[in-house]
């Protein structure tokens, strides 16, 4: 009996605790770019990248109007969302800032690239896409060697725009 997953293996979905349900709908379909797929009155939502039935699920079960978890606790660090190509994620990232979030960073990873911010319950949220792993920074002995360089973010939101090469 094998005691790994198999390699194909992927995060279904995330399902996160929100305290105002019409405001993350609004962060996470307007801002983000998801779509709603299913609502259940003011206690959960559903959003989807796609056809899928839902990428996203957002509840207010045991958070409605509560405040945002203390940032020195366990508990979920970030939720990262794989775009599929640079413009695409420059896209995103002008949305998230024309709303006027905050970046908390962004880096060069070697591997990806990626912002980071918070959604409006403080949820740590990553954008990035991934480099072809031919493009991948090796160590001599052929294992990874990422790296955690400064982003170009204003470079990645003109390609994002569609001006850039």
């Amino acid at each position: 009996m094998s005691t790994r997953v198999p390699a194909d293996t992927r995060v279904g979905h995330i399902h996160l605790k929100v305290t105002d349900l019409d405001r993350a709908i609004a962060f996470y379909g307007d801002v983000l770019g998801f779509t709603l797929t299913q609502r259940y009155g003011t206690q959960a939502a559903f959003l989807s990248a796609g056809a899928y039935h839902h990428d996203i699920g957002l509840n207010t079960w045991h958070s409605r109007g509560a405040g945002p978890a203390p940032d020195r606790a366990a508990g979920l660090y970030h939720v990262a969302f794989l775009f599929p190509d640079r413009a695409s994620l420059g896209a995103a990232l002008g949305r998230v800032l024309a709303h006027g979030t905050p970046l908390d960073g962004a880096a060069d990873h070697g591997v990806s690239e990626a912002v980071y911010f918070r959604d409006p319950d403080g949820n740590g949220i990553e954008l990035y896409r991934d480099r072809a792993q031919a493009d991948w920074p090796r160590q001599a002995d052929g294992t990874l060697a990422m790296i955690n360089d400064p982003l170009d973010v204003d470079n990645l939101l003109e390609e994002g725009m569609g001006t850039s090469p």
